[in-house]
């Protein structure tokens, strides 16, 4: 997979420490004082996350249809403004010659999720992560997120909600297994 950041904690407190600093606020004051170092820590736990071993497993039954998890929770940062967007992912596939261990595709989101990116890269990565590591007939990847950087600041419009996806296949190419799976993931937020 890839390697984790290289972090260097004390730096990133610092760095904090100064960012607060500069925006005014008394790091001497009993609730702030400790702010940096949590600041730091929030930051990095939201940008690193483990690697994983994606299990898979033979299709030795030949199944065929849709292997679709639903609602994974997922959050990450928006790669403008470093605010959280926090959401949903819906990922399926058409099994090949391999199948996968229910339990990664959330391993999956949340490993691609622990970085600044766009919600649309995010798609695109676990998508292409499914697709490169199964080589299955179809991959079919829907987030849905809000933004903070969209409902608590510029437009200020709390609830909305930003859709992406990302096909490949013939969830993609089927028009019959492209409208299956789009229907399959609509309003299960």
């Amino acid at each position: 997979m890839h390697a984790g950041p290289q972090v260097d904690h004390l730096a990133a407190e610092q760095a904090a420490a100064a960012l607060l600093t500069a925006l005014g606020l008394d790091l001497t004051e009993e609730g702030l004082a400790d702010t940096p170092r949590r600041m730091s820590r929030a930051l990095i736990d939201l940008t690193s996350g483990p690697d994983f071993d994606l299990t898979t497993f033979p299709n030795d039954e030949g199944y065929d249809e849709l292997v679709l998890v639903q609602d994974i929770p997922l959050q990450s940062l928006c790669e403008h403004h470093i605010l959280p967007f926090v959401g949903v992912a819906h990922i399926g596939y058409l099994p090949g010659d391999r199948i996968l261990g229910l339990s990664k595709f959330a391993r999956m989101v949340e490993l691609h999720a622990r970085r600044p990116q766009t919600q649309e890269r995010l798609t695109q990565r676990v998508a292409d992560h499914l697709q490169t590591a199964l080589r299955p007939d179809g991959v079919g990847v829907v987030i849905e997120a809000e933004h903070l950087c969209m409902t608590l600041r510029g437009a200020r419009a709390p609830g909305a909600r930003t859709t992406t996806s990302a096909l490949f296949g013939r969830l993609r190419d089927d028009p019959r297994s492209r409208a299956e799976f789009l229907a399959l993931t609509r309003g299960t937020a």
